[in-house]
């Protein structure tokens, strides 16, 4: 009898946080709610309130989603806080580390930036935005070998992406490699007849 008299306080406090909890996550499902309605009119600052109740500093939703509207809000030094907190919470979570690079660009924080699409490509070496976009930045460090193996991701991964084999093309020609550099441009004209960059690059690797 001890036995069953444990078992069903047991079982009733069990049921009772079960309660709580389901009730908890309703709630907060209502403030999402809440917050997403906020957010469609533009008012990032009641999208938030509803949210900051519910805010605590070790959960990932909670952060990721202030640090979203703070980012629409113009605030990037906030956003760039609440992201980061949610990147230290899901260290492998790509997308806290995509929402973390928009403030940072913002800022011209590019140091961050590079470190940001690295660590993505630790977690996921094919990822195609982060090869291209770090590709773009060494580009424009004027680092064109180095960005060209960048590029050569995206355009092994999308071998008819205008965007990859146009960058990869002047990633090569500024590199020397003439006659690939004129293959990537041949084929971002596939893609987009006409474009003008292309054309100029493919006539400066055509001489």
């Amino acid at each position: 009898m001890e036995f069953l008299k444990r078992f069903t306080i047991f079982a009733i406090l069990s049921l009772s946080v079960f309660e709580i909890k389901a009730q908890s996550n309703t709630a907060l499902q209502k403030a999402f709610q809440n917050s997403y309605n906020e957010e469609s009119k533009k008012d990032y600052a009641e999208a938030i309130s509803y949210i900051m109740p519910f805010y605590a500093e070790g959960n990932y939703e909670t952060n990721l989603r202030i640090g979203w509207l703070y980012y629409l809000a113009k605030n990037y030094t906030a956003s760039q806080n609440y992201y980061m907190r949610a990147v230290n919470i899901r260290p492998n979570s790509i997308e806290a580390k995509f929402g973390l690079i928009k403030p940072l660009s913002l800022l011209s924080n590019w140091d961050k930036v590079t470190e940001q699409y690295n660590n993505i490509l630790k977690v996921d070496p094919q990822n195609t935005q982060a090869n291209y976009w770090l590709g773009v930045i060494i580009y424009n460090k004027k680092q064109y070998a180095a960005a060209s193996k960048y590029f050569a991701k995206v355009v092994g991964a999308y071998p008819f992406d205008y965007d990859g084999n146009h960058m990869l093309g002047w990633a090569l020609l500024f590199s020397g490699r003439k006659t690939e550099a004129k293959g990537c441009f041949e084929r971002a004209l596939l893609i987009k007849p006409g474009d003008t960059s292309s054309i100029d690059g493919l006539n400066r690797a055509v001489k």
